[in-house]
């Protein structure tokens, strides 16, 4: 199981505003924790955020991530519609 971490406060608000407004997303989380390789949709991103990771929490709600497999983490970069890419 992988711990969440949140990169910033900007964040943090928006996950708690989604979560707030759907409450399926803590479950999607959840399992994002349990695996953050095949949950939600993920995939690799290429470019220019290469080496982050993407899932759906949403039907327009994507999050996109950073897996550290020593630490077991995932740090949550960015959550929003499909334009933070």
């Amino acid at each position: 199981m992988y711990k969440i971490e949140v990169s910033s406060k900007k964040v943090e608000k928006r996950i708690k505003q989604y979560i707030s407004l759907r409450k399926d997303i803590i479950n999607k989380l959840e399992k994002l924790k349990g695996d953050p390789h095949k949950s939600n949709g993920a995939h690799k991103l290429h470019g220019k955020l290469s080496g982050k990771w993407a899932c759906w929490l949403g039907s327009n709600i994507r999050l996109i991530y950073v897996i550290d497999e020593n630490k077991k983490v995932l740090s949550l970069d960015a959550v929003g519609t499909h334009k933070i890419y």
